[in-house]
């Protein structure tokens, strides 16, 4: 007698869909806020030996950078400000509104670095000037940050969350390495000598046309579905105080998202704005060596973020978090080490590891810093905690790096403190029990 086994027929997957033409736009819209934003606050480390020279005089180099990398923490302080002015009116009108004047307030904050006079001429006016369109950045970055994440979440397939926001943030990393070049060809071009006199105006007046071309593009989408659709349910039918309500339903998620953004803030910070002035004082490499290993550094980040991000889509965010910080933990110390050798390819080594340790992390943070908060007061919610956690833990890398090596004499001093902040992080994701996110309905 034969028996016959009868298997199921293989099941059918079903085809993911094809982008929108409006998903696209969205997600190209979001990418160049994000590319503006950081185009400008690279900038400022890129330049920061010039910036330092003309509005921060000091009896040494190593003191004129304290001092500028203290009114870089100063801009990030007032993030928290313009993250709840914008949080509040993108819940309130809707998510364009923010991206239509962020972009072009932060454009015109950044230009018009590119008109200041230096010490030289006003004085103690100058440096003022200068911390003064540092505080009108840091407060439309506040909604920028922010609003360019949610609008992709907004726009983008549930399954493809993750993607789509590491793609978006994956834009913050392009501007480190643009900045780069277009420096490191007008140092080429003009000499050293005559980039520190006035050649570094040029890429901070670049700016003033980037932000025009970002608003055209910004005003070929539409709003995001989720906005619409709360809006249509009359969920915002009176929705009364967003910053308030805020406040009420979400302290326990602000303070996770404060400590999660935070200790990436801190990485990407160290990375974009702080390794190469780094190099150059604790490894005794020259500012063109300084400059092309971090563009290289920055364009891994730029590769690698989204491909955690499509892991993150599989796994979940909660994994990413655990696992990324782990990550950083083990290897930050001798990444640190390398970057600070003052051997070229050893301080390249040592950014890639650091890269690739803090992109695993971003490939959870990212996505969950929006999932975590519901549409009705979702950019009030993250615009504040995102923005405290980079004042607090970015906006202060640059400095605290800076002081630790001048104060120890140790070259890696500064991977103490990402050690210590790792652990804060595994601390805070297993006494505060934070959640799973990756399912959660927008």
């Amino acid at each position: 007698m034969t028996t016959t086994v009868l298997s199921a027929p293989p099941l059918k997957q079903t085809p993911r869909p094809p982008l929108t033409k409006m998903q696209k736009r969205a997600l190209l819209g979001a990418g160049v806020g994000q590319f503006i934003e950081f185009y400008d606050f690279a900038l400022y480390g890129i330049v920061s030996v010039a910036l330092a020279h003309h509005f921060f005089p000091a009896s040494s180099a190593t003191a004129g950078l304290l001092m500028l990398f203290a009114t870089y923490g100063v801009s990030f302080f007032i993030r928290p400000v313009g993250g709840l002015f914008f949080g509040s009116l993108g819940d309130r009108y809707g998510r364009k509104v923010v991206l239509s004047a962020s972009i072009l307030l932060i454009g015109f904050a950044t230009g018009l670095i590119g008109f200041l006079p230096t010490t030289a001429t006003w004085g103690f006016a100058a440096t003022v000037g200068l911390i003064s369109c540092r505080l009108l950045q840091g407060f439309s970055a506040g909604g920028e940050s922010v609003g360019s994440p949610a609008f992709a979440f907004e726009h983008a397939p549930r399954d493809r969350r993750g993607f789509f926001i590491t793609i978006t943030i994956a834009a913050t990393a392009l501007p480190a390495v643009f900045a780069s070049l277009l420096v490191l060809s007008l140092q080429s071009w003009l000499g050293e000598e005559t980039f520190m006199q006035w050649g570094w105006r040029i890429p901070f007046l670049v700016a003033i046309p980037l932000s025009v071309l970002g608003l055209w593009i910004r005003r070929q989408t539409e709003e995001s579905p989720a906005y619409v659709q709360m809006v249509e349910a009359a969920e915002q039918e009176d929705i009364g105080s967003p910053l308030r309500e805020s406040f009420q339903l979400n302290g326990k998620k602000i303070f996770q998202v404060i400590i999660i953004m935070g200790f990436t803030a801190m990485g990407f910070y160290f990375l974009s704005g702080y390794f190469i002035p780094y190099v150059q004082t604790a490894g005794n490499l020259s500012g063109i060596q300084a400059l092309s290993i971090n563009a290289g550094a920055m364009t891994l980040y730029t590769v690698a973020l989204p491909l955690w991000g499509l892991l993150g889509d599989k796994v979940g965010r909660r994994k990413m978090l655990i696992s990324g910080s782990i990550a950083v933990a083990v290897t930050i110390i001798p990444a640190f080490m390398l970057v600070s050798s003052g051997n070229v390819w050893l301080a390249l080594l040592g950014q890639i590891i650091f890269v690739l340790a803090i992109t695993s992390y971003g490939g959870g943070c990212y996505a969950f810093f929006i999932e975590v908060f519901d549409t009705r007061t979702r950019m009030t919610s993250a615009a504040f905690a995102y923005n405290v956690g980079y004042a607090i833990f970015g906006g202060t890398a640059p400095f605290i790096g800076t002081l630790m090596v001048e104060k120890s004499g140790v070259g890696y001093a500064p991977s103490f403190y990402i050690l210590a902040l790792a652990i804060v992080v595994l601390l805070t994701i297993w006494l505060t029990k934070v959640p799973e996110t990756r399912e959660v309905v927008s």
